[in-house]
């Protein structure tokens, strides 16, 4: 089974439990990616190709986003797709894949299947949007993968036979109830569970433990810091400052000096894998990003959403309307209104009810095992 996914950690970690899935089933797995992500899927046991080993597209593309101070490219996805489909191929054939695995937004993938005439597995990887929604198939349309690309590649016009489908959100938040078929092509739609995947760490005793006051996490993820800097989060601490709760400021290498002294109730902790300290988080504030905000759902935790650009708007209107948390602009923020945002949530019960009950929808979804199980009973077929 040969997966493969842009070198974004949004982008590629989602992946991860269903990689960790099929090979635990016994199947050869290989991930085709490049960038940072080979050393984090390295990390996290998996075999991985640098399909593009003579750049380093993702640095590429953060060398253009900062020259944007309006966000990144329009497009980051063609230019994954420009750089990374033919490596893409090749791994393919490397090892005789059977079946190509790709993530919903990486034409690379796909193209590599119609390549390989071999059978796809189609993974959302976003707990926001999923290409079953029809007002995203004309923004992934401007993801690359024209004649142009096909016909230098010598891929063929028509795509690959497609296996499914995978929306991973919740039903209460765009997802699936039961497989449906999708009115485009008849190919079905399954639901997955979504398990968050954020890396490894040893985990410290401060972590495991339930704090006496709220818990508070603030982060930004690991694109916005670059791109957008860390102005918001100036504004943030000042808000809670004078809180009765304990803040983890999780900003990754983020350079912290421009913040100065911190407030006596802020730990700054670097980088920190949510799925170790939210289990223990009454509430997070963040920047809207996919996995930023599936995280929190997976573990029942309310949530502040501070969008962005890219996709993070599409994640806060999610949270808001599904009444795990509110929103607002972060270019507008000021201390006052950060303060009764946080205090909001904080105080109406009705935010964390909620995000419990989307916490219990994951759970009753189909586990990544069970998605290899229907991929191996498909091939059977």
């Amino acid at each position: 089974m040969l997966f493969a996914a842009a070198p974004g950690y949004g982008l590629m970690m989602p992946l991860v439990p269903l990689m960790w899935a099929a090979a635990s089933a016994g199947h050869e797995v290989r991930l085709a990616t490049t960038s940072r992500m080979c050393t984090v899927a390295a990390d996290a046991g998996l075999q991985v190709v640098d399909v593009c080993p003579d750049r380093d597209t993702w640095a590429e593309l953060m060398t253009t986003a900062r020259s944007n101070p309006g966000g990144p490219p329009r497009s980051p996805f063609r230019l994954f797709t420009e750089t990374m489909t033919a490596g893409t191929v090749e791994a393919g054939r490397e090892l005789d894949a059977e079946v190509v695995v790709t993530t919903s937004d990486h034409h690379a993938g796909i193209l590599a299947a119609a390549a390989l005439h071999r059978p796809a597995l189609e993974v959302g990887n976003r707990i926001s949007w999923s290409t079953r929604d029809s007002a995203t198939q004309d923004r992934m349309a401007g993801f690359g993968g024209g004649p142009e690309a096909r016909a230098q590649l010598g891929i063929p016009a028509e795509g690959p036979e497609l296996i499914a489908r995978i929306d991973p959100r919740a039903p209460s938040m765009g997802g699936l109830t039961a497989d449906e078929p999708d009115p485009r092509d008849g190919v079905p739609w399954w639901a997955m569970r979504y398990v968050p995947f954020n890396g490894g760490a040893v985990i410290e005793p401060w972590v495991r433990e339930r704090p006496s006051r709220p818990r508070v996490v603030v982060t930004l993820g690991t694109v916005v810091p670059t791109v957008a800097g860390t102005d918001v989060v100036a504004v943030l601490l000042a808000a809670l400052a004078d809180l009765d709760v304990e803040v983890v400021l999780a900003l990754g290498d983020s350079d912290l000096d421009s913040l100065g002294e911190l407030p006596s109730n802020v730990r700054a902790v670097g980088f920190l894998p949510l799925s170790a300290v939210l289990p223990t988080t009454t509430l997070i504030v963040h920047h809207g990003g996919s996995g930023t905000t599936a995280a929190p759902l997976h573990f029942g935790v309310p949530q502040v959403v501070l969008p962005s650009f890219a996709d993070n708007p599409m994640s806060a209107e999610r949270v808001v309307a599904r009444g795990v948390g509110v929103s607002h602009d972060p270019t507008t923020l000021d201390a006052d209104t950060a303060r009764g945002l946080v205090t909001q949530v904080l105080d109406d019960p009705s935010y964390a009810t909620a995000a419990a009950e989307v916490a219990a929808e994951l759970a009753t979804q189909p586990s990544p095992g069970r998605i290899v199980t229907r991929v191996e009973e498909w091939m059977a077929r």
